[in-house]
């Protein structure tokens, strides 16, 4: 029955052993590849994905193809990784707008990694490679998570706060929330 549902959602074999998604400037991609490491397996970030293949940064994409543009390529980079990936899964910030996404999640171990509007002005400031930032970039940054804290926790099993910790003390309570047999650790 498992199998029937995602060949019908067209995904292979693999699936992801963990999925982050949360915001921008949340630390997806450093608790990533910690989590990688403690559990043996690779690492994969969307949005690396997509500069690789567009050949151009995601500030680029944003310039060129516009937020429209930018989204359907990040689908497209987010079923390949899901279906294709059998290590630890980062997603860009907004790749749980799509709805297609969202069901290519249902019942992956996706992790909700939050932060507070202080922790995120502190950690992303008024980065200009994050497009979506490059006005206003705190109330910009409230005005995203609004838009977006129903989505994440509609695709995540857990949420993890990141404010006030170290990505060594995230990835630990990433493995405690989802509570990882120890054995899957040695």
């Amino acid at each position: 029955m498992r199998r029937a549902g995602r060949t019908t959602l067209g995904l292979g074999a693999t699936r992801p052993k963990a999925v982050l998604v949360g915001p921008m400037g949340v630390g997806k991609s450093t608790v990533g590849q910690l989590l990688a490491e403690r559990l043996g397996v690779g690492y994969r970030d969307t949005d690396d994905d997509i500069v690789r293949e567009q050949g151009r940064t995601i500030a680029e994409i944003f310039v060129d193809e516009g937020e429209p543009g930018f989204r359907a390529i990040e689908k497209r980079a987010v079923r390949r990784a899901v279906a294709g990936h059998d290590g630890v899964l980062a997603l860009g910030g907004g790749a749980i707008l799509d709805a297609d996404t969202r069901a290519a999640l249902a019942g992956l171990r996706v992790v909700h990694l939050s932060m507070g509007v202080e922790e995120a002005v502190r950690r992303v400031g008024l980065n200009a490679a994050r497009p979506l930032l490059s006005v206003n970039a705190p109330a910009r940054w409230q005005e995203l998570m609004e838009a977006r804290r129903h989505l994440y926790a509609e695709v995540a099993r857990v949420v993890v706060a990141t404010d006030g910790r170290s990505p060594e003390e995230v990835t630990q309570a990433v493995l405690d929330a989802l509570e990882w047999p120890k054995d899957a650790l040695e």
